[in-house]
């Protein structure tokens, strides 16, 4: 009997590319069976405090270990700061993001103590990019929420330029299926609609400037119209920022592609269900 992690070996060899390796465990005969090589990163902390082993000499024994294991290539470093991508301020990310190519350039020399060649410096994202691609350092980018855009990084300055660099693709149709309470309408789009950590939808168009929105449970939400304004009609359709991009996908079987108000292509999530 098979166990899962010597499937998941030969479903990662299979399909080629690249695998990020916070522990590994790979037996020669495995590989000469297979008569392939495997290009591995090496994940370093860089500020996240989630994985990564740490910087520098520890970061370099781990590459030299997979250098010298069979079947295995060492290509590069993961230095990717999510934690740095959502905080507020510029000047905060630049500082978060400088902290984390002082790591890199700590590995880096320590690679080169060894003669371990680094191809790929792999990390940035949609709230710092600008910083890394400008870094020297770096040479690939992991950049990916920019396509879709949410709350959360709308209200990031991403360039100092007080003004969104990118604009919001994905969004969230819902429509009016009450409207008993004057001022208030509540829509088709709850809970279940939507990433729920960081609160609740801005209405991204068809209800009056200034409207805001409650959660009403698993499968309903509140538009509340502001003092005196009309909230909309009986319905009418509403359109929804998500608050996050990413875990909001994961709840949907497909994209629903419009072109203005016309429907143009339905996308299939290909990566629903596969969390793990």
């Amino acid at each position: 009997m098979r166990t899962s992690f010597e499937r998941s070996q030969k479903t990662l060899l299979r399909r080629g590319g690249k695998y990020l390796c916070p522990g590994w465990q790979f037996e020669q005969q495995f590989f000469e069976d297979f008569k392939v090589e495997l290009g591995a990163l090496v994940e370093i902390e860089v500020g996240m405090e989630r994985c990564g082993i740490m910087p520098g000499k520890d970061a370099a024994a781990l590459a030299r270990r997979i250098a010298d294991a069979p079947g295995l290539k060492f290509r590069g470093l993961q230095a990717y700061h999510g934690r740095a991508q959502h905080l507020p301020t510029q000047q905060q990310r630049a500082q978060a993001i400088a902290s984390a190519i002082d790591a890199v350039r700590e590995t880096l020399e320590a690679l080169a103590a060894d003669n371990l060649k680094c191809e790929i410096i792999g990390g940035a994202g949609t709230g710092t990019f600008t910083f890394e691609a400008q870094s020297g350092v770096y040479n690939e980018l992991q950049v990916g929420s920019y396509v879709f855009m949410d709350h959360e990084y709308n209200i990031c300055d991403l360039r100092g330029l007080d003004k969104p660099t990118f604009e919001q693709a994905l969004q969230i149709d819902a429509r009016v299926v009450s409207a008993n309470t004057p001022g208030m309408v509540t829509v088709d789009a709850g809970l279940k609609a939507m990433a729920t950590e960081k609160g609740p939808p801005m209405i991204l168009k068809g209800a009056v400037e200034g409207s805001t929105t409650r959660f009403m449970g698993d499968e309903h939400l509140a538009v509340i119209a502001p003092e005196g304004k009309v909230a909309p009609a009986l319905a009418e359709q509403v359109i929804l920022t998500p608050p996050h991009c990413d875990p909001t996908v994961n709840l949907y079987e497909s994209y629903h592609v419009v072109k203005g108000d016309t429907l143009v292509e339905i996308w299939p999530v290909t990566a629903r269900g596969r969390s793990r």
